[in-house]
């Protein structure tokens, strides 16, 4: 009845109920919908599932031709946490990811790639940077950067053009989730 020649169907299980339990952790910690939906993002990105398969040497029992990519073995973690569930309930596939997916990540937040995430979620093209401003002393220089996405525009300044960039991406993200952004 859950076989089958892939994993597709027990990873599609998988991806909602893993949603659905990371963010009923996030809802029990507290903070506003952007900030548990920007953090959601970043847990169920393939990277955090990859390294979680990766750690317990899960990767390792992929049948695959060629080398299994990051996809690929984060889809494994989905697959595992239908698989959970189908077995032994909620409870277990809730016990499983609390312990292979902690809440506090290692990493400072990747809003760059959280905006590409939620923009790729929502069949939208990628967002557009442009420096738009570049000013002070050569060795201290501010760069102002727009990130742009569907109709709507953020802007951001730091001491680097990447650092410009990910608080463009910030502020165009945290326009989005607070639903400035359904334009069409």
């Amino acid at each position: 009845m859950y076989g089958g020649e892939s994993n597709e169907r027990l990873e599609f299980l998988g991806d909602a109920l893993l949603g659905f339990l990371v963010a009923e952790r996030l809802y029990g910690q507290g903070g506003s919908e952007g900030e548990m939906t920007a953090a959601r993002i970043r847990l169920v990105a393939a990277q955090p599932l990859a390294r979680a398969i990766r750690a317990d040497g899960l990767h390792e029992f992929l049948l695959h031709a060629g080398n299994a990519g990051e996809k690929s073995v984060s889809s494994l973690f989905e697959a595992l946490v239908a698989g959970i569930y189908l077995d032994g309930g909620i409870e277990a596939a809730r016990a499983f990811v609390c312990e292979k997916l902690p809440l506090a990540e290692e990493r400072e937040p990747n809003y760059k790639g959280d905006l590409q995430e939620y923009l790729q979620g929502k069949g939208l093209p990628r967002a557009v940077y442009t420096v738009v401003a570049e000013a002070g002393a050569s060795h201290a220089p501010t760069f102002t950067v727009t990130a742009c996405a569907n109709g709507l525009c953020a802007e951001g300044s730091g001491h680097s053009r990447r650092a410009a960039e990910k608080q463009a991406a910030k502020n165009l993200l945290a326009l989005f989730l607070q639903g400035g952004g359904e334009r069409g």
